[in-house]
């Protein structure tokens, strides 16, 4: 669909297509569909952006923690699993699965939240470098790293299903 198409949208046709963006969040699209229109994709980003910032604290830590952890087997949105498998994590053999495993677990402990990383371009073993050092990280700091990884993995879902508008 096109920009002018999602502008021209009511609020739950327009949350229906893109509220997924978001993992599990649709409150993301409800809120930022009041920003219309959105002059390109990358104002609608932002602007979707802008409302998971300005949201509370606690809705913030939810977003976080619908995101699966990398590399589970576990229930995935479909989004999840066909960027995870780009990644290759899809594709860990038994000692990397464990690892990755073990390293999910201890991040959630510390974090209270899963790793977050836009994978798109990454392979597993940059990943794995990627948890490892920021599991060592402040939380303060982790929290805003997580929600910048929420928003790339945001744009990268919105190319997937927002064009641009032709000239």
């Amino acid at each position: 669909m096109t920009i002018t198409e999602l502008n021209a949208m009511d609020r739950e046709p327009f949350v229906s297509a893109i509220g997924w963006v978001f993992e599990d969040s649709p409150w993301v699209a409800r809120r930022a569909w009041d920003s219309r229109p959105f002059a390109t994709r990358d104002a609608l980003h932002r602007a979707m952006s802008r409302q998971v910032e300005s949201a509370p604290c606690p809705e913030q830590l939810a977003l976080l923690r619908a995101h699966p952890d990398l590399g589970a087997r576990a229930r995935m949105s479909e989004a999840s699993t066909r960027e995870q498998g780009g990644a290759g994590l899809d594709q860990l053999t038994p000692g990397e699965f464990a690892e990755l495993t073990a390293c999910n677990q201890a991040y959630r402990a510390k974090f209270g939240f899963p790793f977050l990383f836009a994978v798109k371009g990454s392979g597993k073993r940059e990943i794995m470098e990627a948890l490892k050092r920021r599991a060592g990280a402040a939380p303060e700091a982790e929290i805003a790293e997580a929600l910048a990884q929420v928003y790339r993995i945001a744009g990268f879902r919105l190319e997937t299903v927002v064009e641009e508008n032709e000239s």
